[in-house]
């Protein structure tokens, strides 16, 4: 790294509530996240009441946010959080980058059914549907005149706006960054996408629907999950930083299809390879594996991360089979996981397949954060405890 970029703060909403300690209680908790969407027996990762509460309060303020996407007011509850936690200069050179695989997936359903039905297209119907939206409604709402990124990396997009931020911040452009990512695809559309994939759970009894590196699993696991993780960055003080990043990583790989990656992984053997030169280690204690719950997804990660760590392997674990597979935010919420993980100094394990008999570390210094997503690209991320 040219300079030591951490974290400061962080604020998220998933379906494991939004603030850290009932995150931290529920991750030490072996019970699911996960329930049925209403009137379906489709799986999904769904936000709590008292969450939904936070998010009718915003848009009681009234006009533009009751015109919002979903997705965007996930973005400014977790940049707000976040923000409430910081305890730096605010009125220093500002960047934010909050990006979405999706996008305003509720809103442009909306307008695109009125259209076909041939219905009056309410001229709001592009302005609230770009998704440069996110972004700048973030700054809009925290009051941060700031340069303003939103992008989608399919699945990485949480993790490469961390990659953006990291380098602004060694460019000296900004003084701090905001930076995560938000998600809010579990409409009816996008659930049938991903189901017409063939990758989507058909568990119907099983206590754990999404089965995320279970490498013995017959079928195809993933669930749907919303949610929104948002970090502040900068060169931190040794006493301010919540985690370092000591080294990054990113690989595009040639693929077959659209939703392909090879068995082996090579877009995650190449940014793990990556991260791992940049921060100057050979292995970390704990990899939290993106893993969506799918067989070739799991094992390809497996693999991976075999060839990466020439048999010595670090603790593996997952988030998904709690939360479901967020998305463009999921980088994000494993990025926070991480940053529990070093906190509280416990490793988070999968009930189902205890990190495949890996015992866990008696402490823990370095995690590796790993996301890939569909066109082939990965993302790899090391932290380290202050």
């Amino acid at each position: 790294m040219r300079s030591r970029i951490g974290i400061l703060a962080w604020g998220s909403l998933s379906p494991l509530g939004d603030q850290p300690k009932e995150i931290w209680d529920k991750y030490l908790d072996p019970k699911i996240a996960l329930t049925r969407a209403e009137g379906s027996e489709t799986w999904v990762g769904s936000l709590s009441a008292q969450v939904e509460s936070t998010i009718d309060t915003l848009k009681a303020i009234g006009k533009p946010y009751t015109k919002l996407d979903r997705t965007v007011l996930l973005a400014l509850l977790a940049a707000e959080k976040a923000m409430s936690s910081f305890e730096g200069n605010r009125q220093g050179r500002w960047g934010i980058n909050m990006g979405s695989s999706r996008g305003a997936t509720e809103k442009f359903e909306t307008y695109h059914n009125n259209f076909l039905r041939g219905n009056r297209l309410s001229p709001n119907a592009s302005p609230l549907t770009t998704l440069g939206n996110v972004a700048t409604w973030v700054g809009q709402h925290l009051g941060i005149d700031a340069m303003a990124l939103s992008h989608s990396v399919t699945c990485s997009t949480a993790l490469q706006s961390i990659l953006n931020a990291v380098v602004w911040l060694e460019a000296d452009r900004c003084d701090y960054f905001l930076a995560g990512g938000t998600e809010a695809p579990l409409t009816d559309f996008t659930l049938a996408q991903m189901k017409a994939l063939r990758i989507y759970s058909q568990v119907v009894t099983d206590a754990f629907p999404c089965r995320s590196l279970d490498l013995n699993k017959t079928a195809n696991t993933m669930v749907l999950g919303e949610g929104a993780a948002c970090f502040v960055l900068g060169k931190a003080v040794e006493h301010a930083a919540l985690a370092w990043v000591l080294g990054m990583g990113y690989s595009i790989e040639t693929i077959s299809s659209p939703a392909s990656i090879s068995k082996d992984g090579q877009s995650l053997q190449k940014s793990m390879q990556m991260a791992l030169e940049e921060a100057e280690l050979s292995r970390v204690d704990v990899v939290v594996c993106h893993t969506p719950g799918t067989i070739q997804g799991d094992l390809a990660e497996w693999q991976a991360i075999q060839n990466t760590f020439s048999g010595r392997m670090p603790y593996l674990t997952s988030n998904k089979w709690k939360i479901g597979h967020t998305l463009g935010a999921s980088g994000g919420l494993s990025l926070e996981m991480a940053l529990l993980m070093l906190q509280h100094q416990i490793c988070i394990g999968i009930p189902f397949g205890e990190s495949q008999s890996q015992s866990k570390p008696t402490e823990i210094n370095t995690i590796m954060v790993n996301a890939a997503g569909f066109g082939g690209n990965a993302v790899s991320i090391i932290l380290s405890k202050p």
